[in-house]
């Protein structure tokens, strides 16, 4: 399914946004991120894909690899340490808290008895587990049904108690807040609701870091941007925002095209734009797309993409799954590249819209289009990666290192 969204605004990036996400926190958030051990800062590749533009029709895609950014294996590292940070000196004005301090573990005295508590599919939690280990604080992690026993273990293994919930992920996330009330603990989540907007807003900033580096990697400035189209995930809505908000401030009326892309069974944006305000996904929500298996758009998120984002799109399990496979394989102008589940969502989009002649004009795709693709996760999920490309991780990389090196 593919709509245009006709609450988008052509005017400079509006100053009730900017106070929601604005490239000065922007750049603030990624300064105390450089101070996290977890976290490669020197920028994720951003790789050309000359033989896959050639493939496909457009004059040039990119693709943003966040595989590569931490250990962690996802984006998720740059939001969810950001929000918690914000969230400790938030509880403690008075003590005169550094990132650097705060990461390096020097206040684990003060937080010892300090609970944080996240619902997530898998990459959220984690990053949240392991930002909280390395300050010093406890925390709980609610994952759902659905969340296959591979992510569990690696949210354990950076010493989060995990609570199993029934149902899908909406579900766990009024689970976290219900045991967050129950216990006087701290929700740190990616996702907004009545009253709970600071930390998704903190969250988002992290995400804006992607953006950042973008502009800067792809040599575009405020009157150019490198880029007419980015095709970007859904979720509940924070990196769209992330990214979406940080161009668009950027470039401002020279901002490109925005497409949201979401799995056709948690397709709340899509559904949110064609009614023209928050709206539940119709589908089962359930997804291979793990990280973009989302029932309801956060109403913070959607602020920034109801009034930025020009086009929401969705795509089948099978789709995605095709994209990683295409992304795996390489040819010989392009690299493999390991591209997870989720990470796929963007491709398979652009892949599914060149398909179809009407979309394709109506989003103004051709020949000349230079298009940002983001893959916002490795194989997180190592088997389930293997089943659906046909090669593990390791051997991707292994053809990857190969090709670098004749093209050095």
């Amino acid at each position: 399914m593919f709509t245009s969204n006709r609450h988008v605004l052509r005017s400079p990036y509006p100053d009730q946004l900017k106070a929601i996400l604005n490239i000065a926190s922007a750049t603030q958030s990624r300064d105390w991120l450089s101070h996290w051990s977890q976290i490669d800062m020197t920028g994720t590749p951003l790789w050309n894909l000359p033989g896959l533009a050639q493939q496909l029709g457009v004059a040039q895609i990119s693709l943003k690899d966040e595989s590569a950014r931490s250990p962690l294996g996802s984006f998720k590292a740059l939001g969810a340490p950001i929000a918690l940070l914000r969230l400790i000196m938030r509880r403690w004005p008075d003590h005169q808290l550094t990132a650097k301090d705060l990461f390096e573990g020097r206040h684990r005295g003060l937080l010892g008895q300090f609970t944080v508590i996240s619902a997530t599919d898998g990459n959220h939690g984690k990053a949240l587990a392991a930002a909280a280990q390395a300050v010093g604080c406890q925390c709980v992690i609610v994952i759902h049904a659905n969340v296959n026993e591979e992510r569990e273990r690696a949210i354990a293994a950076y010493g989060a108690q995990i609570v199993r919930s029934a149902g899908n992920y909406d579900e766990s996330v009024e689970e976290a807040a219900r045991l967050a009330t129950k216990n006087n603990w701290n929700v740190v989540s990616d996702t907004s609701y009545d009253g709970y907007e600071d930390i998704p807003r903190d969250v988002m900033q992290g995400y804006s870091t992607i953006a950042a580096e973008v502009v800067e990697q792809s040599g575009s400035t405020a009157d150019r941007c490198a880029f007419t189209h980015v095709f970007v995930q859904g979720g509940v809505g924070g990196l769209a925002a992330g990214v979406v908000g940080y161009l668009w401030e950027f470039h401002q009326l020279k901002r490109p095209r925005f497409v949201v892309v979401e799995p056709k069974q948690a397709d709340c944006l899509y559904q949110s734009a064609v009614a023209g305000q928050v709206t539940k996904a119709t589908g089962s929500v359930d997804s291979l797309m793990a990280g973009l298996a989302c029932g309801e758009a956060s109403p913070l998120a959607w602020k920034i993409l109801q009034a930025g984002a020009d086009h929401f799109m969705t795509v089948r399990d099978t789709d995605a799954t095709e994209a990683m496979r295409v992304a795996a394989t390489g040819n010989h102008r392009d690299a493999p590249l390991l591209v997870g589940e989720s990470g796929a969502a963007g491709l398979a989009g652009l892949m599914t819209l060149l398909q179809q002649s009407a979309w394709k004009m109506e989003a103004g795709l051709d020949a000349e289009s230079r298009v940002l693709l983001i893959s916002t996760e490795g194989a997180t999920a190592p088997s389930v990666y293997a089943e659906c490309v046909g090669e593990t991780a390791e051997s991707v990389l292994a053809r990857q290192a190969a090709w670098l090196k004749r093209a050095a």
